[in-house]
């Protein structure tokens, strides 16, 4: 294992409208880098600014800004990578099969990747964040309208669900949270959402206030709205203040207790019937802290291909799902039935979901789908890497087995050389 984060140099360049920025650099200091130069250039990469940019955009990079421009990977220009013989490569000096891998297959099983060449993109000076809480109970025409609607949105707006449980030890209920960027104004954003979502109930003087918390009347109305610089948004993404100092964009947050997850990822293809919606509910109001997170495809998504980058899942998928669940006593007993929770609820999941094969992303591996055997076998690795690759996996494994033939780079899920298994 590689420490790269102190490679976390970025330079930027406006004139060409790019950056450099080294793998060991998190999101968090390319915002920030990026914030500090420009109030109408971004990048689209994830929520979560503590991740390295080695990592996420090699797997791809879903964030609030594909929609709109694409994922992460889908915006890389150039790389350097260090290959096996230890030689530094960037595109023109290494093959365009190896480019091509890089940009969403893993960048660890073909070398190390150095540093990224990225193309920012130009953001409006104001953009619109807001949220609004709902209770699954009574809400399900909502959601399956979200399902339905959402990936079609205009590609400025993208509306994401989170569903989690809230509310006391004696009442207990699953929440369904509408959470949204909107690039541009409130004064555009609220007219469309009050022909697409008027459920939301959303005013333009909610943008301009303190959240609203309604307990006059059950359930409660919970909803807030801001209207923010694009660097704001990606503070509200993350939990924090659209007007917070930028300086925590650089913060390694070290937690004050250890925290325990397990993760997994679906796609889905057609809208989840009330039944599935049912179960859903019934098994999160087992558990204590379950999340799922669905971010709604489409827009220019759509439009690019398939094979452009490793990442598969284009058009035809509505959403994709993050589940998650989160423990704090690592017990052997507790941590079993974590795990076994979550498996639970993954496999009743599997009628709702893309099938042949069913369908993850790679940033939220899962080795409960296989991991490599000790012959790196290309026909068992496929039970799991075309999950996350479909019909990319095979050429990924041939540029293995141009790049890295003996198999230098190579971890629990990594690419194996190509053959057919005699």
């Amino acid at each position: 294992m590689l420490d790269l984060s102190n490679l976390n140099k970025i330079k930027i360049d406006l004139n060409e409208g790019t950056v450099w920025v080294q793998a060991g650099a998190t999101l968090g200091q390319l915002y920030y880098a990026i914030a500090k130069k420009s109030n109408v250039h971004g990048f689209p990469g994830g929520v979560c600014f503590s991740i390295g940019t080695g990592g996420i955009i090699s797997g791809g990079g879903i964030g609030t800004l594909m929609r709109k421009f694409g994922l992460a990977a889908d915006n890389v220009v150039d790389a350097r990578v260090i290959d096996v013989n230890g030689k530094i490569l960037n595109k023109n000096k290494m093959k365009e099969d190896l480019f091509w891998a890089i940009r969403g297959g893993g960048g660890a099983s073909f070398g190390v990747i150095l540093a990224w060449k990225l193309k920012l993109v130009r953001v409006p000076d104001k953009v619109t964040v807001f949220t609004v809480y709902k209770r699954l109970q009574g809400n399900q025409n909502l959601l399956k309208k979200w399902e339905n609607i959402a990936h079609q949105l205009p590609d400025k707006l993208l509306i994401r669900v989170i569903i989690q449980n809230d509310g006391t030890e004696n009442e207990k209920y699953v929440e369904i949270i509408f959470q949204s960027l909107y690039l541009g104004p409130v004064d555009e954003l609220i007219p469309l959402l009050k022909e697409k979502f008027p459920e939301f109930d959303l005013e333009k003087k909610d943008c301009f206030q303190e959240p609203v918390v309604d307990c006059s009347n059950r359930p409660c109305i919970k909803k807030e709205c801001r209207e923010s610089s694009w660097i704001g948004s990606v503070l509200y993404f993350y939990g924090r203040r659209t007007n917070e100092s930028l300086e925590v964009l650089l913060e390694k947050s070290i937690p004050t207790q250890k925290n325990y997850f397990k993760a997994t990822s679906d796609f889905v293809k057609t809208p989840i019937p009330e039944s599935g919606w049912e179960m859903v509910k019934r098994l999160f109001l087992e558990e204590e802290r379950p999340l799922m997170i669905m971010e709604p495809l489409g827009g220019i998504l759509d439009k690019i291909s398939e094979s452009e980058i490793p990442f598969p899942h284009r058009k035809g998928n509505l959403y994709n799902i993050q589940y998650l669940v989160n423990w704090g006593d690592n017990s052997e007993s507790i941590s079993s039935q974590k795990i076994a929770w979550m498996r639970k609820l993954y496999k009743k999941m599997e009628p709702y979901v893309a099938k042949s094969p069913r369908s993850a992303y790679l940033n939220y591996r899962d080795l409960d789908f296989g991991t490599n055997s000790e012959d790196y076998s290309y026909s068992k690795a496929k039970i799991w890497g075309e999950k996350y690759f479909r019909g990319n996996f095979e050429r990924l494994a041939k540029v293995k087995s141009e790049v890295d033939p003996k198999n230098f780079f190579r971890n629990e899920q990594s690419i194996p050389p190509y053959h057919t298994d005699s």
